[in-house]
């Protein structure tokens, strides 16, 4: 087991292909969930409707370019829906994609724990 902990460390973005779509998309989920900033502005976002950058700077007391490299991390899952409205741009939650996540990462502990019992 040590060595599948060293190999993954050293693994980077080429060996993505000997995984499964699905664990690669897990595995990209469970990422954007692993920060606490990037927690705390998805459930900023999820509760105010039409969040911009500014706002959450405000409300959660990062930087705007550590606020805007998290949006950008979070925005790759397409957690995230934006519009422009003026020179602004506006986040909302993109349920479809938030409920394909929970059913994913649900799935994979409900199987998990399953597999673990059989033992």
């Amino acid at each position: 087991m040590q060595y599948h902990a060293f190999k993954l460390k050293k693994m980077g973005f080429t060996k993505k292909h000997i995984f499964s779509d699905q664990q690669n998309q897990i595995a990209n989920y469970t990422k954007v969930i692993g920060h606490p900033a990037r927690v705390s502005i998805i459930q900023y976002i999820s509760e105010h409707k039409d969040c911009n950058c500014n706002r959450l700077v405000k409300a959660i007391g990062l930087a705007q370019p550590t606020i805007s490299q998290h949006l950008a991390e979070i925005r790759k899952t397409g957690l995230l829906k934006q519009k422009i409205k003026g020179k602004n741009l506006f986040y909302s939650i993109n349920q479809d994609k938030l409920n394909e996540c929970r059913r994913l990462v649900n799935d994979f502990f409900v199987k998990t724990q399953v597999n673990c019992s059989k033992l």
